[in-house]
């Protein structure tokens, strides 16, 4: 099901791995701040991240929300600076700046021109540790943040489906906790839980620097010992041991039926495995599983015979993203042409699926979208941005700049095999929930 962040700007920090032969330095200051460097000098611009290793799945029991609001928080005043007075800044100096939240990470970042690399970082190792929050702060964003509740979720009948479905894909692991957080946990935020979440975990030994553009390595290791050296670590950063999934034994399933909706469709998750350091072959094959079934508008085999020969879907998809410090989800989507039920849709998707897992993938639509793979890891490179976001988000979940570099090689590696054990281990109706959503009040029947 789809996996949502939340911020200023809602951003999807999934994008392509880089190709190798990137310009990547990589550093690590005397208070466990790590520094990454990507070298890109073919515009005077450079994009400064920092990425923190606390998200939504490491919030306190009853506290859900508390790191996106934290996030907003952040842009109040510290004791150097005024309430918004960085964000201005960055405006004044021709740049933009925003902020993230989502499960595993919380990350900030600014665009601007090269020479203003130092001041970003003044600026935002200034807010590292020295965030001031008056209550009147504090009960503004509360209010921010609902109405953002009312206006991405409550109002979506396709959000609340996924943070539903979330909910019963997750018997046990926090990934199944909305990162926005529930309504009436949000509405008790404080003070004092703000601080505490910061306190703890915005330090230099829980962050990730990631700087990207017309730099020279040395130059911003300089920067980095002169602006964020001086601060102290936290002594409350805690290991990640989150609780686990006991092994799922069936199969749930959804049906959120709402007036508002005009198209139905229908979603189903699995369970699946994520990146693991020095281990990505499976989340490569499930990578190019997801492409396979759904990943083409019009070649993809759900697409193919759904779309296509069946003529009974406006569109199937189907989406993978293992990067992630916990197993997440493989998830299938399809949409019925008007005339056609959600159950027969249901049944002709799962004809798809059985077909594939016996005939298995067509051997030059497997050569092709390696090519296409490859192709937009190429194309990546034009964004340095880009380039700051795939490395920051994944060393953020607890990969190595070389399994950066390697997962390219390691996509173009899978074999039609690959893709089939996959595929066996993760198509599993047991550890599977799948979701409808319509307007109809029978459509359940």
């Amino acid at each position: 099901m789809p996996r949502r962040l939340f911020g200023p700007l809602c951003l999807l920090a999934l994008g392509a791995a880089p190709a190798l032969g990137d310009e990547v330095t990589s550093y690590t200051l005397d208070n466990g701040m790590q520094v990454v460097v990507i070298e890109d000098h073919r515009a005077p611009v450079v994009t400064q991240m920092v990425w923190y290793r606390i998200g939504s799945s490491d919030e306190p029991p009853g506290h859900s929300g508390i790191a996106h609001f934290l996030e907003h928080l952040m842009f109040q005043g510290t004791d150097d600076l005024a309430a918004g007075e960085l964000s201005a800044t960055v405006e004044e100096n021709g740049g933009t700046d925003n902020a993230f939240t989502s499960y595993d990470y919380t990350a900030y970042f600014q665009r601007v021109a090269a020479d203003r690399l130092g001041l970003m970082m003044q600026m935002e190792a200034d807010r590292m540790r020295d965030l001031q929050l008056t209550e009147d702060d504090v009960a503004t964003e509360r209010q921010v943040i609902l109405e953002e509740r009312s206006q991405r979720t409550d109002s979506d009948p396709g959000a609340l489906l996924n943070e539903q479905m979330s909910a019963a894909q997750f018997l046990n692991h926090p990934y199944g906790i909305p990162v926005i957080g529930w309504r009436h946990e949000m509405e008790k935020l404080s003070r004092k839980d703000a601080l505490d979440f910061y306190q703890a975990n915005y330090a230099p030994n829980n962050a990730i620097l990631v700087v990207a553009g017309d730099v020279q390595p040395e130059a911003v290791l300089a920067l980095a010992k002169e602006y964020y050296g001086p601060v102290a670590p936290s002594d409350r950063i805690v290991p990640r041991d989150r609780p686990q999934e006991p092994p799922q034994l069936a199969e749930r399933r959804l049906v959120l039926s709402d007036e508002r909706v005009s198209e139905p469709y229908l979603i189903r998750s699995y369970l699946a495995p994520e990146r693991n350091t020095g281990d990505q072959k499976e989340a490569a094959a499930l990578t190019i599983l997801a492409q396979l079934l759904g990943g083409d508008p019009i070649n993809s085999v759900l697409a193919k015979s759904l779309q296509f020969d069946r003529k009974i879907a406006v569109w199937a998809a189907a989406g993978y993203d293992g990067t992630t410090v916990d197993p997440d989800t493989f998830s299938l989507y399809a949409s019925p042409v008007p005339g056609t039920s959600l159950a027969d849709l249901e049944a002709a998707m799962d004809e798809v699926i059985a077909k594939f897992l016996k005939d298995g993938p067509d051997a030059e639509q497997l050569a092709r979208i390696k090519t296409q793979i490859r192709a937009s890891e190429i194309y990546a490179r034009d964004d340095s941005g880009g380039l700051a976001r795939s490395y920051g988000q994944a060393l953020a979940v607890g990969l190595t700049v070389k399994d950066v570099q390697d997962w390219p090689a390691i996509l173009q590696a899978v074999t039609a095999e690959d893709v089939m054990a996959a595929a066996a281990k993760v198509l599993n109706r047991d550890q599977a929930v799948t979701g409808w959503l319509t307007a109809k009040k029978g459509e359940a029947q």
